[in-house]
This record gives structure tokens, C-alpha cells and sequence, in this order.
């Protein structure tokens, strides 16, 4: 071998070393229903309502933590009621309040604002921040469950991932992980951009923002909650399968 030749190849070793060194951050925006105590009487006629997919998504949590374990990633989460304010939304968001905060005064909703929403938001841009800026870039996984049936509506989807079709990164990413999931579990319905749209107003969607497509990939994993009640041994595999495509959908997108 030649020297010249011996140069390439290691530079494309080192080429191929560096595609393989991913970096992570899980996130949980709708993990948990609390609701803290100075604002429990704001929700004393919706309690019910708190248990039900509106109060927060089941399972996304215990999905997140599976993710942040195997792939050694920093996980963010919130165990605060979507319904007391919703991490998911831009500030200004019809939706960023439920109907019940938004019959609070003023001070309330910006004191809730100021002691949740802010610095949630913050911790998940600095931790981005961070990453890319060490390591040059980051994929971001936001872990969430929708319920199998809206307004009448089934849900047709076992698993939903979320994507802005214009950022090529996050198109080949959850192109190989549907893949993936179909070849390990041929069952599954597994959708892209279903049963939201992944440019929808989001934590996703503001990060695009502020970071380069080739710094910053964002996925919203969505899981059907009907897996989530289901049998927990059935329920413990499918979060280990998905990992496991994920991580076959990383090797066949690098």
C-alpha cells in the first residue's frame, strides 16, 4: 500500500468513526398529571379529567426513560398536568393554557408561566445548545402517546413519528427507523407524520429554529395508548424493539 493510499484510508475511517459518534437528548413534555398544590383548587371540578389522555400522555415517560437508559442519553422531563400549562405549545399558543387556567387571573397564568414553562423550555434549549456546541450535533427523540380514538375518530397507528419533511436529516432518519420497526414487528402500523403533522407548532418545531439541519434533528416518537394498558410484559417489549430499530435506523442513516 501506498503512503497516499495509506492516508485515505485512514481518513475515511476517521470519516466513518465520526458518523457513528451520536449524540442524544430525550425529552418528556407531557409525562405526568400533578398538579402542585398552591394551584389544586383551580382543578377541583376537573380531577377526572386529569387521569384522561388531556391530562398528560401514558406511557411517554416510561418510553423516554428506556431511551435515555440504552442510549446513555440526557433525559428532560415534566410530570406537570398538560391542562395547568402546555410545555408543547409557543408562548402565545391558544393552547398554551387549557380552559381551565384560562378562566385564572393574570397572575396566576404568568406565575405558572414563570415557575414551569420557562424554565422547562430553557433547560431542553440549553442542553441542545450544549451538545451541538461539543460535539456538533445532536438527534433529538420527544417521547409522547396519543390515544387510539379522537373525537369518534379511530386512531389507524400503532406508532407515529414526526418529522419537517424539509429537513433531509429527519426525513432519512425516520424513513429507516418505520423501516426498521416494520421488518422487527410486521403487525405494527407504523405512520410517518400521523396522527399530528411534524412541522405542527411544537418544542420540535422551535428548535428547528434556532439550530442548522445538519446541528439539529428533532423526532416526536408517538406511541398508541392502547400498548401502553395493555399487557406489561407486551408493553415492555415493544419499547425494547423500538429502541433496538432505532438504533439499526442510526447504522443504515450514517
Amino acid at each position: 500500500m501506498t503512503q497516499r493510499s495509506a492516508v485515505g484510508e485512514d481518513r475515511a475511517i476517521a470519516r466513518r468513526g465520526k458518523r457513528r459518534a451520536i449524540n442524544y437528548l430525550v425529552t418528556c413534555e407531557h409525562g405526568g398529571n400533578q398538579i402542585p398544590p398552591a394551584y389544586r383548587s383551580l382543578f377541583r371540578h376537573r380531577r377526572r379529567l386529569l387521569n384522561t389522555h388531556r391530562g398528560y400522555d401514558p406511557g411517554a415517560l416510561g418510553m423516554a426513560r428506556t431511551l435515555a437508559r440504552a442510549l446513555s442519553a440526557p433525559l428532560v422531563a415534566s410530570t406537570v398536568s398538560r391542562l395547568l400549562i402546555e410545555l408543547n405549545r409557543s408562548p402565545g399558543h391558544p393552547q398554551l393554557y387549557s380552559e381551565g387556567m384560562r378562566g385564572a387571573p393574570p397572575a396566576i397564568r404568568d406565575e405558572v408561566y414563570a415557575r414551569f414553562y420557562l424554565p422547562y423550555r430553557a433547560a431542553v434549549e440549553a442542553t441542545v445548545r450544549t451538545i451541538v456546541a461539543r460535539r456538533g450535533s445532536v438527534i433529538h427523540l420527544s417521547s409522547h402517546s396519543f390515544t387510539p380514538q379522537l373525537d369518534g375518530v379511530v386512531r389507524n397507528a400503532d406508532i407515529g413519528l414526526l418529522y419537517d419533511p424539509s429537513r433531509p436529516g429527519e426525513v432519512a432518519l425516520c424513513a429507516r427507523w418505520q423501516a426498521a420497526l416494520r421488518s422487527r414487528a410486521p403487525a405494527w402500523v407504523v405512520r410517518r407524520n400521523y396522527p399530528y403533522t411534524g412541522k405542527s407548532d411544537g418544542l420540535t418545531a422551535y428548535l428547528r429554529r434556532r439550530f442548522a439541519p445538519d446541528a439539529y434533528i428533532g423526532v416526536e416518537l408517538e406511541i398508541n395508548q392502547k400498548h401502553v394498558f395493555g399487557e406489561p410484559r407486551s408493553w415492555a417489549r415493544m419499547r425494547s424493539t423500538i429502541v433496538a430499530a432505532l438504533r439499526e435506523a442510526i447504522v443504515n442513516t450514517a
